[in-house]
C-alpha cells in the first residue's frame, strides 16, 4: 500500500513539472529543427544549467544535446568539466508536442530516455 501511495505522489509531482518561460524558446528551437520529435527531454541541473534534446517516438535522440544556462554566455565550469553529469540532475521531464503520445508510450519513452535519472 505504501508503494502505491509513493507511486501516485511521484506521478502527481511529475505531472506538475513543466517548461519554464525561459526554457520555452529553447524548446521551440529544438522542435523546429527536429521533424521526427514527439517531445523534448529537459534535465535541470543543480548548478542552474539545463540539458535538452528532442526525442522521437521510439525514445531515440531526434536532435543534438544542448547544454545552456539562462542569462549567461557560457555554461558553468562544472558542466564544462563533466558535461552535465546525471548525478547532478535536480529535475527531469519531457515536454510533449501536441498531440502528445498515449500515456503508455509516454511512459516507455521516459524510461528509455531517463533510465535511472531521478524523475521528480
Amino acid at each position: 500500500m505504501k508503494q502505491l501511495k509513493k507511486a501516485a505522489a511521484k506521478k502527481r509531482k511529475q505531472a506538475a513539472i513543466s517548461a519554464e518561460k525561459s526554457e520555452e524558446a529553447m524548446i521551440g528551437g529544438i522542435i523546429e529543427g527536429s521533424p521526427d520529435a514527439v517531445g523534448v527531454a529537459v534535465l535541470r541541473l543543480n548548478c542552474g544549467c539545463r540539458k535538452m534534446a528532442a526525442v522521437d517516438k521510439d525514445g531515440e535522440p531526434a536532435s543534438k544535446v544542448i547544454i545552456y544556462r539562462d542569462n549567461a554566455l557560457n555554461i558553468c565550469e562544472q558542466c564544462k568539466a563533466d558535461n552535465g553529469a546525471y548525478p547532478r540532475v535536480k529535475e527531469s521531464f519531457i515536454h510533449w508536442l501536441d498531440p502528445a503520445p498515449a500515456p503508455e508510450l509516454q511512459q516507455r519513452i521516459r524510461g528509455k530516455v531517463f533510465g535511472n535519472v531521478p524523475v521528480h
